[in-house]
């Protein structure tokens, strides 16, 4: 089968195909990832958007949710040991949960503020660089390296990227690239 000349698809996605640095490709992936994320909840209304979707449990900003904590914990407590709250009180439930009271803006400018932080923690820093101790790790032997932290937060995006393309199938039909 031949794929007409409007539905041929890119030959690879994230970083252009000339980019051969470790650091350059986790990065580049990491930001094409989040910015999956954003298409995939494009065109969702409110409601849509903090109703968790059956049979998953969860809403498509819930999952936003998660993973401005997921980036928190890993890069500001654990990277950084910073004294910050790791997990919100009530747990898993309350991370994957929308209360009523905090809008759609304010998931999103907190999500947005916790990416902000990581690429400004990354800034400076070489991927051989190990987190601080104090925070998520207590011993230098627990401390990984920034470039696995990356790959961790790198493999979360993927694989909740992922839950979100059956999430917005199952709401409207709408499939993944």
């Amino acid at each position: 089968m031949q794929n007409r000349p409007d539905q041929v698809p890119a030959l690879l996605d994230g970083p252009g195909v000339e980019v051969t640095d470790a650091r350059e490709l986790l990065l580049g992936y990491l930001e094409w990832y989040r910015e999956a994320l954003m298409r995939k909840l494009s065109g969702l209304p409110d409601d849509e958007l903090r109703a968790p979707v059956e049979p998953l449990g969860w809403s498509p900003l819930g999952l936003v949710q998660h993973l401005g904590w997921v980036e928190r914990r890993w890069m500001r407590w654990g990277f950084a040991a910073e004294d910050v709250l790791a997990y919100p009180p009530g747990g898993d439930a309350a991370e994957w949960t929308i209360p009523l009271d905090r809008s759609t803006a304010q998931v999103m400018d907190a999500y947005r503020l916790e990416v902000a932080w990581t690429r400004t923690l990354v800034e400076g820093a070489s991927l051989d660089d190990k987190a601080r101790l104090g925070g998520r790790f207590r011993t230098s032997d627990q401390a990984p390296s920034l470039g696995r932290i990356l790959f961790h937060l790198l493999q979360e995006y993927a694989r909740h990227v992922g839950h979100l393309d059956i999430a917005r199938e199952l709401l409207d039909g709408t499939t993944g690239e």
